[in-house]
């Protein structure tokens, strides 16, 4: 029999992530907990496709159809999620769920369908964007050797953390967290999210999923909210108070979870995505020597020419991203969640 495609149901679920855990390239935006929390959150339709051969599992692809004012309506795998695209066991697999996605999208008379693959095993051939990179590093060692493989800037900015009486724990508090994060975003020029979003995080990925806080003397001052998935630590929504910044608290916080990581037993940190150019998380995250590759997400054209730009450094937000940060932060988190479902 050849492989077969259709839509994920619920009974589906458990098998579609056990093929997520085993596959090498998965990660945890691949998981139904992560299009639970889309679907919640934001109102975003799955879209997932199943391929399956004699029964059993041999490909997925977690998809979403999203309308939007600035890109109308599109399939994206998936939405905010820096990791996303077809998993395959076979050639056959994922020609198949390429063939389908072609033809839904059609049928969905979407603008275009986006992929954003973090491994070019994961390629279907279509427009590439280059416009991201991701960092990560190894765990390995004792950790006065893991400490000497970052760069001595970065090892002495580190250094200097561990003497400004910083402590950390993990909780599942969000408050803090958004006080920071929220801040955060909005000096970015970056519209709110909810706080549903977090809250359904934290409900669906359960204990692979919490918060790491920095205090200094019992006042938090850096929060991440971190996943962990199949030996991988993933910090993922990040901030800090810049009145503390003499501290360290962004490095004194990566570095704790890179060794608590190696002290659990973990594998790997993946400092996540950042774009290339114009980027001061780039900056930061490239001053930690960790090995970077190119994300080769990809763009297949259907309805539009070309390919869309919705990236913060596109010159068309840049007025919008002035007036945001100019905005009273209460005003900006109430009207926040309902622009940030625009840019997914």
């Amino acid at each position: 029999m050849s492989c077969q495609v259709r839509f994920l149901t619920p009974a589906d679920e458990t098998k579609w992530n056990d093929f997520v855990f085993a596959h090498p390239l998965g990660s945890p935006f691949h998981l139904t907990h992560w299009r639970d929390c889309m679907q919640a959150t934001f109102g975003y339709e799955p879209r997932c496709l199943l391929a399956e051969r004699n029964g059993a599992v041999c490909g997925v692809l977690p998809l979403f159809l999203v309308r939007t004012p600035l890109a109308g309506r599109i399939l994206l795998s998936s939405p905010f999620a820096v990791y996303g695209g077809i998993l395959a066991a076979t050639d056959e697999a994922a020609a198949a769920l390429k063939q389908r996605l072609e033809s839904l999208a059609r049928e969905e008379q979407v603008q275009y369908a986006e992929l954003r693959n973090a491994w070019p095993e994961q390629c279907a051939g279509y427009h590439p964007v280059r416009r991201y990179v991701t960092f990560t590093q190894e765990l390995t060692g004792t950790e006065e050797e893991l400490l000497q493989s970052i760069p001595r800037k970065t090892r002495a900015a580190i250094r200097k953390s561990l003497q400004c009486g910083l402590e950390s724990r993990r909780t599942r508090s969000l408050d803090a967290f958004l006080r920071l994060y929220l801040a955060n975003l909005r000096r970015l020029g970056t519209p709110a999210f909810p706080r549903r979003h977090f809250e359904n995080l934290l409900e669906r990925f359960g204990d692979s999923c919490y918060v790491l806080e920095v205090l200094s003397e019992g006042t938090p001052v850096a929060a991440v909210l971190t996943f962990h998935f199949r030996g991988q630590i993933l910090p993922y929504y990040g901030a800090s108070d810049p009145r503390y910044h003499a501290l360290q608290p962004n490095n004194f916080m990566y570095w704790d979870l890179m060794r608590r990581g190696l002290r659990e037993g973990f594998r790997l940190f993946d400092f996540g995505r950042s774009k290339i150019e114009k980027s001061g998380s780039f900056d930061f995250k490239s001053h930690w020597g960790m090995t970077m590759r190119e994300l080769p997400y990809e763009v297949h054209l259907v309805r539009r020419r070309e390919p869309p730009d919705l990236s913060p450094n596109n010159p068309k937000f840049e007025l919008f991203i002035r007036l945001w940060r100019r905005l009273p932060l209460g005003l900006a988190n109430r009207l926040g969640p309902a622009l940030v479902k625009w840019v997914p």
